[in-house]
């Protein structure tokens, strides 16, 4: 993209619309408040995709919780999964014997929540479940449950809402599927 290009000049079209996003949103927090009802859940904010999705989400649960982050990568400066997971950012807080709910922006792979669930079960929690804005199941590589989700998609790259292309386009306030051509333009550099 070049200087001065508007950024909604590279979707495609709308998958979700900001009135979408908010009612899974609303939707998911319910469950998830009839589902953690005196639980006092420990939610783990998958970085940094997940942080518009997580920060709508919370605000619908009415549940006391308490938030914590982990960043793990495996794409490097790419945006093909390497398969190589690796922590870039830990958890500040214990999950021993915690109530644990990692909140994804969009499972596909499996890899980086697989990964992500076996850390923080070897770390000793009682529990650990997943909420995903987006489900990929096309793209899956390992099995793994994606317990909550507010929709499947097909494979398509989608952007904005958290999601990204070469770490761009998270502030688009729906999700939108990208443009071949944009993709085609850095894939062939």
């Amino acid at each position: 993209m070049s200087k001065g290009d508007n950024i909604n000049d590279i979707i495609d079209h709308k998958l979700f619309s900001e009135k979408d996003i908010h009612e899974m949103c609303v939707r998911l927090g319910k469950q998830l408040t009839e589902d953690y009802a005196g639980k006092k859940p420990l939610v783990v904010g998958a970085l940094k995709g997940a942080i518009y999705f997580l920060t709508d989400l919370t605000r619908q649960m009415d549940v006391a919780h308490q938030l914590d982050f982990l960043d793990v990568s495996s794409y490097g400066d790419g945006f093909e999964s390497s398969g190589k997971i690796k922590v870039v950012t830990d958890l500040a807080a214990d999950v021993k014997d915690r109530d644990v709910l990692i909140v994804e922006d969009i499972v596909d792979t499996g890899l980086t929540l697989k990964f992500m669930k076996d850390l923080i079960k070897e770390r000793g929690a009682k529990s650990v479940k997943c909420c995903a804005m987006l489900n990929k199941e096309a793209r899956r590589n390992v099995d793994v449950d994606v317990d909550y989700f507010g929709s499947e998609v097909g494979n398509e790259f989608v952007v904005g809402y958290g999601l990204d292309f070469l770490n761009m386009y998270r502030n688009l306030p729906y999700v939108g599927v990208l443009k071949s051509e944009v993709i085609q333009k850095y894939v062939n550099k």
